[in-house]
């Protein structure tokens, strides 16, 4: 089950390219890819997730123009979080799992497309924002929903965890912005900060943060060390926030106890 994940993965993070691509030029995502250098349909047979990457050396088979490392580094991660999603959270016969499943694969989907799409042009997309803080809230009312019809305590519903945290995370960015006038961190960080803690949760959203700083941190140490850039170089951040979330709900459901000991 999780190697169909893992390809379903591959096959969706294929799309997810042609959305980050398409959302830049303001094109529709519907219509047949093409090379972005001569404009060249692309064939089936050269459009397969990671495969087509190979077979062609990276360069376009009409016009030779280099294929962007990008694409097929998009459709591995895409394929890694969907097979880790399947194999934490998809429970054959389970109905409440589909949901959560689900959830997960749209939520991490889109998350993918703000850090691709905010690497390459130091921007986040508005649209993906709106329809990433409408699913989430969506869902959080369905589980909150759910978790009060069998009793659980107001404070402890998942709803009311993730307003919490996503309060905490927004003042914290927003206080870095305000104080450093946009010189640390831009405005969609603080949005993006936001969606995080409100999909984490109060009890997550510290360890969620900590993570993005030092994943932050790490490749900045790196693009030094490589001379790609200086300790003065911009670096988008929200890329950094996306894979710091994610790891965060990975390890909340493979080491839960890591959880309770951070705060418990």
């Amino acid at each position: 089950m999780t190697l169909i994940f893992f390809i379903a993965g591959l096959i969706i993070g294929s799309f997810l390219n042609v959305v980050v691509y398409r959302l830049r030029l303001t094109e529709t995502i519907l219509g047949r890819s093409h090379c972005p250098h001569c404009k060249a349909k692309i064939k089936w047979y050269d459009n397969i997730p990671l495969l087509s990457f190979v077979l062609l050396r990276a360069k376009c088979r009409t016009c030779n123009g280099v294929i962007s490392w990008r694409y097929p580094l998009v459709e591995l991660f895409t394929g890694i979080i969907f097979a880790l999603v399947g194999k934490y959270f998809f429970v054959l016969g389970n109905n409440f799992s589909y949901w959560q499943t689900g959830f997960y694969l749209l939520i991490f989907s889109l998350f993918l497309v703000l850090l691709s799409y905010d690497w390459q042009f130091m921007e986040m997309p508005v649209i993906i924002f709106w329809i990433l803080l409408g699913v989430s809230v969506t869902y959080l009312i369905f589980i909150s929903l759910n978790e009060y019809l069998i009793g659980v305590d107001f404070y402890r519903l998942s709803l009311f965890s993730g307003l919490i945290g996503g309060v905490i995370s927004w003042t914290f960015f927003f206080l870095l912005v305000f104080f450093s006038k946009e010189k640390w961190m831009g405005w969609g960080d603080v949005y993006v900060g936001f969606l995080a803690g409100l999909i984490l949760g109060w009890q997550n959203i510290m360890l969620g943060l900590l993570l993005s700083f030092m994943i932050g941190s790490i490749c900045a140490i790196i693009i030094v060390v490589l001379k790609k850039g200086t300790m003065k170089s911009q670096i988008p951040f929200i890329p950094f926030l996306v894979m710091g979330t994610i790891i965060t709900v990975f390890i909340n459901q493979a080491f839960p106890e890591i959880i309770r000991y951070l705060y418990f």
